[in-house]
């Protein structure tokens, strides 16, 4: 798609989504993931036409619901083909959803209270970085031609999803446009730490919990098998001696 380009990151991890990507089960569950975040902006996208006051922008607020609202619609399509054709004993799989996500922008939209200005700067980010992914997507998934079609088809979307939210921020902000684009990457800069940082920090739970089970269960384990060893087998009956002087 003339216009949209990969970053130079996703360009360089092409081999990693190539990668995941070929995996059938996690390609369809991948597609259901991005349809439901698609199907979300979509409704964010029509409180945001609620709510301007602007009626060019509520036009085309609606017109890019309506876009987010089909692109869920064929993903969650090709999604059930691909599992249709899976055998019956697939199993769920790692999806890797830190090295190919979706349009991940519209999963952090948030609607009331924003001013026109913000939501667009946020929006034009958002669409520029899912469409250079969707770009690295296509190309990587050639071995798929029923995916890469779909995959084409919404680019053109998103292409002119992030045309229009710059030609609007423009004419809605003519001179604070750059400052609000930099407010709105300082702001998803801030989600990718806490995303990041949410990840990291349940891996090092993990990892933890794994080292407590392989460095405290093993000597409780040979505890118990020792004393187990000290014990009489079968059934045993031991003998109390009553007092007089006492109830017990």
């Amino acid at each position: 798609m003339e216009g949209v380009r990969p970053s130079r990151l996703d360009s360089f991890l092409r081999p990693v989504h190539r990668w995941v990507w070929r995996d059938p089960l996690r390609r369809a569950r991948k597609l259901f993931r991005f349809a439901e975040t698609e199907a979300d902006g979509g409704r964010d996208l029509s409180r945001a036409a609620e709510l301007t006051a602007d009626a060019l922008l509520r036009r085309l607020y609606l017109r890019h619901a309506l876009d987010e609202q089909r692109h869920a619609v064929l993903f969650r399509q090709r999604g059930r083909s691909l599992m249709n054709g899976l055998p019956s004993a697939a199993h769920d799989g790692f999806e890797a959803n830190w090295l190919a996500p979706g349009e991940r922008g519209l999963d952090d939209l948030h609607v009331d209270g924003a001013r026109d200005g913000s939501l667009l700067a946020f929006l034009h980010l958002s669409e520029k970085a899912a469409a250079g992914r969707f770009a690295i997507y296509q190309e990587v998934l050639g071995s798929d031609p029923g995916t890469q079609a779909i995959f084409s088809e919404i680019l053109r979307d998103e292409a002119f999803h992030m045309r229009y939210t710059q030609t609007q921020l423009v004419r809605m902000e003519p001179n604070k446009h750059r400052l609000r684009l930099w407010q709105a990457r300082l702001g998803r800069l801030g989600k990718a730490y806490l995303r990041a940082a949410a990840a990291i920090a349940g891996l090092l739970g993990t990892l933890l919990l794994l080292l407590q089970y392989a460095v405290l269960l093993p000597p409780f384990a040979l505890l118990a098998k020792r004393a187990a060893r000290r014990e009489p087998k079968g059934w045993t009956v031991r003998r109390q001696t009553s007092s007089m002087k006492s109830q017990y």
